[in-house]
């Protein structure tokens, strides 16, 4: 599949072509679908004559879930009692039972505090935390994403006490708005057309400064308090098109210019416009960043790179996303649902001969390295060890900080970004040999391997057996039993050893640097 692109000045049109080849031995299988997700992925394999991979177990799943919706790994106990109840929807309850944790709005706060910059340089350090607990609250009510939007958008008041507001703190010019904005809730990289029109998409120049002209009105002054900021929608303020010098109008995509008196705030038509169903891009640009955390890819990849020279891989899927999306008030809750109960979220990640080749069009799940954060949780939940952060309450999970630490070396070298950019793109999930020595013989891994008050430490003091020790460390980390092989290798190696603590150890890092440790899949 492939978008051809024809341009003529100012005109643009693009034609997607499909090119096939009949694959020998290929007939379709009738999978189950268990939603119209699974129908839409469906039409597009079986027309491209692709197999999907079957389910993942019951252990994969349950991991699945957990990294997904709550950024850290099932606890002993709740890998027996899944892996325990015998009903056929078990799955189903999990997936409800985990959007009502506070876990899960706290990796979703992590999700959205990256890409809206809350960071302390822009602003301040208590405007980061209120900032984080307006987001957090936000997602634990499951407040409708629209809505959530147009209060970002039109926020005004002290940024202390209307936390939104810290959006317009982080956005401090026109310039920088719109391509915040634009790349957030539009999925548009307009960034282009500020100087010139798009080469390779529809947008102008005109396009730019119109939706700019929505923000020019932002005024700000200094609060009563200490750092504070108040923001307010000035009566004055005007921004023109430097090619042409022209004094633009507020514009709106795919609908044109408009007039806005000059006693109304701007922002509020625009966050009309923006987050009405009839907005061809909001939703399908929400649903695909939403597909893209659980997936691995969006439809659209990057996720918010929408452009006709950049095509989704299964266009009807994402449609009937937005449209059901719409339908169902924005609900970021209902989304994941969704995603979450289809077959095809639930595939396992091996391959079959069919879809080997398949990296786009979610014939099987896709293998990805554990954000930061996550690794960082998940070590220190396998070693019962938790990391200390400056500022934050022991225990506080990394996943949970309202800000990224400055200093901390693991959570950086594993791709946790400094929140400068509004972009997926900033955070990298890409392995690299800094990685590796951190897991082979970094201080993170070793120090929590070997305290005295870890995992094995105070199972090694109860007298616990060899096997007992082993079957904890893989159901902690792996969420399932070991396996014969991988059990008699741990115990052949622990009975070899002079040290048996030390042996124990090695199992555990062992553990902790297997691939299935270190990759979501």
């Amino acid at each position: 599949e492939t978008a051809v692109l024809a341009r003529y000045l100012d005109k643009m049109t693009t034609s997607h072509i499909t090119f096939l080849e009949d694959v020998e031995g290929f007939v379709w299988n009738n999978p189950k679908a268990n939603n119209f997700v699974d129908e839409k992925v469906y039409e597009k394999l079986k027309q491209l004559q692709i197999l999907p991979s079957e389910l993942c177990t019951d252990e994969e799943f349950l991991r699945r879930a957990y990294i997904d919706t709550t950024g850290r790994l099932p606890r002993i106990d709740e890998v027996q009692a899944f892996l325990g109840d015998k009903a056929a929807d078990k799955r189903a309850k999990l997936i409800n039972q985990l959007l009502d944790l506070d876990d899960f709005a706290e990796l979703w706060t992590l999700r959205w505090a990256d890409i809206l910059r809350s960071n302390s340089k822009k602003i301040k350090v208590a405007g980061v935390h209120k900032f984080y607990r307006w987001i957090y609250g936000s997602i634990r009510s499951d407040k409708p994403l629209d809505q959530f939007t147009r209060e970002l958008i039109t926020a005004s008041g002290s940024v202390y006490e209307n936390p939104a507001a810290n959006y317009w703190r982080a956005s401090r010019d026109p310039n920088d708005a719109v391509e915040t904005t634009a790349q957030l809730f539009l999925g548009i990289r307009i960034q282009c057309a500020k100087c010139h029109n798009h080469p390779f998409e529809r947008w102008t120049q005109d396009n730019y400064y119109g939706i700019a002209a929505a923000f020019t009105r932002i005024g700000r002054t200094k609060g009563a308090r200490a750092d504070d900021e108040v923001i307010f929608p000035a009566s004055s303020g005007e921004i023109k098109q430097p090619r042409t010098g022209k004094t633009m109008k507020v514009h709106l995509l795919l609908t044109g210019d408009i007039d806005v008196p000059d006693d109304q705030d701007r922002r509020v038509v625009f966050a009309k416009w923006l987050t009405s169903p009839d907005n061809p891009f909001f939703a399908r640009a929400s649903v695909n960043r939403i597909w893209g955390h659980l997936m691995g890819r969006g439809i659209v990849e990057p996720v918010d790179d929408f452009r006709d020279s950049n095509p989704p891989s299964n266009g009807k899927l994402l449609d009937e996303l937005a449209l059901q999306f719409t339908k169902n008030n924005f609900s970021r809750k209902w989304a994941i649902r969704t995603i979450m109960n289809s077959r095809i979220y639930q595939l396992s990640s091996r391959k079959n001969k069919f879809n080997s080749d398949d990296e786009i069009y979610n014939s099987h799940a896709i293998t990805r390295l554990l954000s930061a954060e996550q690794l960082l949780d998940a070590i220190c939940q396998v070693t019962d060890v938790p990391e200390s952060f400056k500022g934050a309450p022991p225990g506080t999970r990394a996943v949970a900080l309202a800000e990224p630490p400055s200093d901390h070396y693991f959570l950086k070298i594993f791709g946790q970004p400094q929140r400068e950019m509004a972009c997926a793109c900033e955070r990298s999930n890409e392995s690299n040999l800094s990685q590796a020595l951190q897991m082979i013989n970094g201080p993170v891994v070793h120090n929590k391997l070997r305290a005295d008050n870890g995992r094995i430490a105070k199972m090694f003091a109860a007298k616990k057996s060899d096997e007992v020790i082993i079957t904890s460390l893989y159901m902690a980390a792996l969420a399932r039993n070991p396996a014969a092989a991988e059990m008699a290798a741990a115990k052949k190696h622990i009975a070899s050893s002079k040290d048996r603590r030390l042996a124990l150890e090695d199992v555990g890092w062992a553990v902790l640097n297997s691939k299935e440790f270190l990759f979501q899949h």
